[in-house]
């Protein structure tokens, strides 16, 4: 952590001012050097107070993607731990495959105001403008992963929809496999992108998009799609939601290693899929059942109108009463 994150971090413990003394001691370094920090911070869009006699007071922090917000009271081990920090970019997915190759370390954030080529599943765009939403992407190497590697995006969905609900007090629930809903409109997706020999994975790389601060979607997705400001009523801190996120991320990835039957339960509560009916396409034919379990796997179970199960790992799956398609 450098000097001005450290700063930034001592001054957000305190409520009251904390003098330039305290803070050299503290921090072991200069009063001047603790000046020249500050009014970085506050060149960074932070506003800090500074009162003769009585020292430094964070009045109030901006909503600003950068590596500094983002570490500063970040509670995590290894997620997010090295940032990669963007005012726009084609595709978070996309630079972190590209850094994967060239050595990040496991744990690594890639993350962007703006995204110009950002992308679901099966192709589909991704809307990303900027500065009102979360367009993410965490590399995981082996060591981090879980056994059943299938399964990531389902942790990763439950990650965020702990953290959402947390942050924001709605209702928010996952829809198989990969999107995040509220009320039934869409206001997360989840694409999980991996590189992998015959014998070993090389790394995976987990695509998260939210949509935090819109107020207007365009009209194809007025009646698809949500925000979480729209949702809660009000403007969502999105640094605090990222760190949330990871938080519960890493949180789950060591749950799952040692009590892996708990968390596939608490995943089926919030799936909003599960005893609904789906249609689904298997052997180019349109197929509708229940959706009944979901495997540690990560598959969803689904029951035929003869009593049969098949297994849906693939393949589109729309859930009746739930807007739009995985």
């Amino acid at each position: 952590m450098s000097t001005k994150e450290e700063i930034l971090k001592y001054l957000q413990g305190h409520n009251d001012y904390v003098s330039g003394g305290e803070l050299s001691e503290q921090l072991l370094v200069s009063r001047t050097a603790v000046w020249k920090h500050v009014n970085a911070l506050r060149s960074a869009g932070y506003e800090i107070e500074s009162v003769t006699n009585r020292g430094y007071r964070l009045v109030s922090s901006p909503d600003q993607i950068t590596p500094e917000s983002i570490l500063s009271g970040l509670e995590t081990k290894t997620l997010g731990k090295t940032v990669f920090s963007f005012d726009s970019i084609d595709s978070t997915n996309a630079q972190a495959k590209r850094q994967a190759l060239s050595g990040a370390p496991n744990g690594s954030l890639f993350i962007a105001e703006r995204q110009t080529g950002g992308k679901g599943r099966l192709g589909r765009v991704w809307e990303s403008p900027s500065g009102t939403g979360l367009w993410f992407s965490v590399l995981l190497r082996p060591d981090s992963l879980p056994v059943q590697v299938t399964g990531i995006t389902l942790l990763a969905g439950l990650a965020v929809c702990r953290a959402i609900r947390k942050r924001t007090d709605t209702p928010a629930m996952i829809k198989w496999p990969n999107d995040i809903v509220i009320g039934g409109k869409k206001v997360c997706g989840i694409l999980t992108e991996m590189a992998a020999e015959i014998d070993r994975i090389e790394y995976v790389v987990v695509g998260i998009g939210i949509n935090v601060n819109m107020e207007n979607f365009p009209e194809e997705l007025s009646g698809k799609a949500t925000s979480l400001r729209r949702e809660c009523g009000r403007p969502v801190a999105r640094i605090g939601l990222l760190q949330e996120i990871l938080k519960e991320f890493e949180e789950i990835l060591c749950d799952d290693i040692d009590r892996p039957e708990a968390i596939l339960a608490e995943y089926k509560t919030l799936c909003v899929s599960l005893n609904r009916t789906v249609g689904f396409t298997r052997n180019q034919e349109s197929v509708t059942a229940t959706a009944v379990d979901i495997s540690p796997a990560g598959e969803l179970i689904v029951r035929c109108g003869d009593g049969s199960l098949l297994s849906v790992n693939a393949g589109e799956v729309a859930v009746q009463g739930i807007y739009g398609q995985t």
